[in-house]
């Protein structure tokens, strides 16, 4: 496997995926300017600086809320101009690269994409991080081999993310599936973040899936947050608000300093 030889680091301005514990925050999707500004102003009043911004936003009904489209990236481009965030988006359309190259700094492909071998293929052209979500459905040596099709067109710079897979368990949304974290990092060198929020799918759980993923091994967080959690429209019922953030904050703060990493 070509990403099991490479021990580059992947360093996004002062940061270094694996050196520093990252918290990647924001809504599920972009709904407007005004709900964008106010986490954005959160984010780096609490020294955050990756935000959480998908133009786009792939549903199961095709009635729900799918995002603002090309308006996000307007939105984007005027967040970027006021405030020193480094932006994760989610492509779902390889015709939008170019928009994403311009204004990402990291590109994620959402879990159920994580097969699109064309998306991938299109990706590892690309001089961009690359965050690759583990589809719900996938073991990790599919999802290994998802990060390999991106490897082998050319972009070294991968980001794993484990999401939570489908189970028996109808209590949770989906599974957190925290042992793939060593499994993975027993192959390869590549960064593996957590996101609670799609593993657990209800606020009261994301807490505790963050803090475990850390004690896990994992190199950080995606979580979702929003100004005013209960109106997101888009899943609403696992985002947290500012208040229950900040607390997260206070204890990742402490695992850092545990597990050797800076924050």
């Amino acid at each position: 496997m070509l990403i099991s030889k490479n021990k580059d680091k992947i360093k996004i301005g002062n940061f270094t995926f694996g050196e520093d514990l990252i918290v990647i925050a924001g809504p599920c999707a972009i709904e407007s300017l005004e709900q964008m500004e106010a986490i954005a102003k959160m984010l780096v009043s609490r020294n955050i600086h990756f935000l959480r911004a998908a133009p786009y936003k792939p549903r199961t009904s095709p009635y729900s809320f799918q995002g603002l489209g090309k308006e996000g990236f307007e939105i984007i481009r005027k967040l970027k101009e006021i405030y020193p965030l480094h932006v994760v988006g989610e492509i779902v359309d390889l015709n939008d690269l170019a928009e994403y190259l311009a204004l990402f700094d990291i590109i994620q492909v959402g879990a159920r994409n994580m097969q699109n071998f064309e998306l991938l293929k299109g990706l590892g052209k690309a001089k961009r991080p690359i965050l690759l979500k583990r589809g719900f459905g996938n073991t990790v040596e599919e999802w290994l081999n998802a990060a390999e099709y991106i490897y082998k067109f050319g972009n070294k710079e991968v980001i794993l993310c484990e999401r939570g897979i489908r189970t028996f368990e109808p209590l949770t949304r989906n599974t957190l599936d925290l042992s793939s974290v060593g499994l993975v990092k027993g192959k390869c060198d590549l960064p593996v973040l957590c996101d609670p929020s799609h593993a657990a799918g209800r606020r009261d759980l994301i807490a505790s899936l963050a803090f475990a993923s850390v004690a896990a091994g994992a190199d950080g967080l995606m979580i979702e947050v929003h100004n005013h959690p209960d109106a997101a429209l888009s899943d609403a019922k696992q985002t947290i608000g500012f208040e229950e953030f900040d607390r997260i904050l206070k204890v990742l703060k402490k695992m850092a300093m545990l597990f050797g990493k800076r924050f």
